[in-house]
């Protein structure tokens, strides 16, 4: 009998909680896509799904201690523990490795989870080798022996705490999945008589387990698990390379020279480990971009699976986008005129648009998409003279962006409108008086002397975040437009997510979906529901221009021309449609799952690896 294990690891795995930025939409689509094939069949129905992740259980246990994370796991069931499980958890907390278990259904199907608490590795004593030492410094006496991970000067760095933290994470997933593969080989030995044990070791389940690993911070499990000899079947996939996202929009211009040298600034640690990515059976990549920085920087090579996106519905939710839209214009509107006074906004002249990333404001286009603005606000200027509509509209882009979540308590009312400048901080400082500095802030705005301005939006969103209490796809989904103009992006999931809520949208060249954007049916002439813009040939002013002049046509087509306002959002739901995550977790799966004969469940045509497919 053949047990079949999918272990789903990575530093964002687990529930939302531990979210940080877009992999942890991938590997809870990964996990919930499995679950619902499995369901019904489509894979091996017997599949035993498991996400591996980090534990933080209280306020200051995060390696970041601004990001304040906290693991709330209050939305799962207890993991309902079989004998393998037990097994294996067991043998993990008799090293003291502490394994939080929960689980959740998905069309039927149990997606286990265990969250691994790295904080206390420096306090536990363990033996090797007949010394004592702690459990940290043990794993790291290990990994300099299993890989040459310099620890001793990787800890002194100031992501010196991460780096630990990512080390104690791998070392804690390796160790439950060798656990777990090695069940049946130890339970037959315990039978003295050989021919006992043989004939044991046929009856008993084989562990067949899989290990997809997304990005560095647990590739060292990868290379552990191929030291101890452990078979298991491993992948490897990398959103973006440590070095790429170092040198950002620069790594574009390596790429064109071949230049494979690291910037100065690149944390020495985390590309070490990102480069252990060698040791896995396959290496995945999410797009081309991120595949030929692999091969530059790490001679990296391995196949490319996109991102996708889970629909949840078959078409665009029309009362949803008013209702969001409504609820948005709002509370600008009021809120607007509490902070700057004036005259009272009407909140139909009010044209919200969105862009919403990480605080990475050179390599996310912050400074053009700011630029951009001015120049729309000229444009509406001019547009005054002549046409209708126009000396009313205010377009009022939400720069979404935090280094992590504020406490909603320490947040004023009114909040982002009124924003104190003891709230951002770090680069949310610097965004903010960017936006001031071109004079396109919202106390512009209520001033009459500007008709384009830019809101600072610091807080991760949801439904109590303090500021307009909406969830990231309401917000999504009430915008007129949202706009990337990321000068470094592998893929580019929020463009995707704004598709989904029948939004339209602008990217740049340099996201790596934009090549998808030729296989989708134009639903209208001329510029469609997605629109790409040139960012790596054209010039600066031509790409500020090209996005300034694109939002104005979202604006004003949303103003002047609701059906095909309708149809532009029509076709950006149409290619989120077709990048649904059906396609790429069937390939993760094709890669990661090794066939045998007795893969009842498991379509002919996907079977191979063991027998060539036979």
């Amino acid at each position: 009998m053949m047990k079949r294990w999918i272990v789903l690891a990575g530093e964002e795995g687990g529930p939302v909680c531990n979210k940080m930025g877009g992999i942890w939409d991938v590997i809870d689509a990964e996990a919930k896509v499995l679950a619902k094939l499995a369901a019904k069949k489509d894979i091996d129905c017997d599949l035993n799904i498991l996400v591996a992740g980090p534990y933080y259980p209280t306020l200051g246990s995060d390696w970041n201690k601004g990001k304040s994370r906290i693991t709330d796991i209050s939305g799962l069931e207890p993991l309902k523990m079989n004998e393998e499980l037990t097994a294996a958890i067991d043998r993990l907390k008799s090293e003291g490795i502490e394994v939080v278990a929960a689980e959740t259904e998905v069309d039927g199907h149990s997606i286990g989870y265990l969250l691994f608490n790295t904080a206390y590795f420096d306090s536990i004593i363990t033996s090797r080798e007949g010394q004592k030492m702690t459990l940290a410094n043990a794993i790291k006496t290990e990994a300099w022996r299993i890989s040459g991970l310099d620890s001793m000067a990787f800890e002194r760095s100031p992501y010196g705490p991460e780096y630990t933290h990512y080390l104690g994470l791998s070392y804690a997933v390796s160790q439950f999945v060798n656990n777990l593969v090695s069940l049946g080989e130890e339970r037959a030995k315990k039978y003295g008589d050989e021919a006992i044990s043989e004939f044991a070791m046929s009856v008993m389940p084989k562990m067949r387990v899989s290990l997809h690993c997304h990005e560095f911070p647990t590739f060292y499990a990868l290379a552990r698990l191929k030291a101890l000899g452990t078979p298991v079947r491993t992948m490897a996939t990398l959103h973006a390379t440590v070095p790429g996202r170092s040198s950002g929009y620069r790594s574009l211009e390596k790429i064109a020279k071949n230049d494979s040298t690291w910037d100065p600034h690149v944390p020495i640690g985390m590309a070490t480990l990102e480069s252990l990515a060698r040791y896995a059976d396959v290496v995945s990549f999410v797009g081309d971009s991120t595949k030929r920085e692999a091969m530059l920087f790490h001679k990296l090579d391995g196949i490319v699976i996109r991102n996708g996106i889970d629909l949840g519905a078959s078409y665009i939710d029309w009362n949803k986008k008013n209702r969001s839209r409504k609820k948005i214009q709002k509370y600008l509107s009021e809120n607007i005129h509490k902070v700057y006074g004036g005259e009272v906004i009407d909140p139909e002249d009010i044209l919200p648009v969105f862009t919403i990333s990480r605080p990475e404001l050179e390599n996310k286009g912050y400074p053009q998409l700011l630029d951009a603005l001015l120049l729309q606000d000229h444009l509406i200027k001019h547009r005054r003279l002549e046409q209708r509509f126009a000396e009313k509209m205010r377009v009022v882009c939400l720069l979404i962006t935090s280094h992590g979540p504020k406490q909603k308590d320490k947040l004023p009312e009114g909040f982002p409108i009124n924003l104190p400048s003891e709230i951002p901080v770090g680069e949310e400082i610097r965004l903010n008086n960017m936006i001031h500095e071109r004079g396109i802030d919202a106390g512009r705005l209520a001033a009459g002397k500007r008709h384009a301005s830019a809101v600072l939006y610091p807080q991760w969103v949801g439904p109590d975040d303090g500021g307009l209490n909406m969830r990231a796809d309401e917000i999504m989904a009430g915008c007129v437009a949202g706009i990337f103009p990321s000068q470094y992006e592998p893929f580019l999931l929020t463009g995707l997510e704004a598709g989904r809520e029948g939004t339209p949208s602008i990217v740049s060249r340099a996201c790596g979906f934009s090549d998808a954007l030729k296989k989708v049916e134009r639903l209208v002439t001329g510029l469609g529901g997605f629109v790409v813009v040139d960012n790596i040939d054209a010039t600066f002013q031509e790409m500020i221009l090209d996005y300034a002049l694109v939002l104005d046509y979202f604006t004003w087509t949303y103003l002047e021309d609701q059906v095909k306002y309708r149809l532009l959002c029509e076709e950006s739901f149409a290619l989120a449609k077709l990048m649904n995550w059906t396609e790429p977790v069937l390939e993760y799966y094709r890669n990661l799952m090794v066939s045998s004969e007795l893969d009842k469940c498991l379509p002919s045509e996907m079977r191979g690896f063991e027998d060539g497919g036979q």
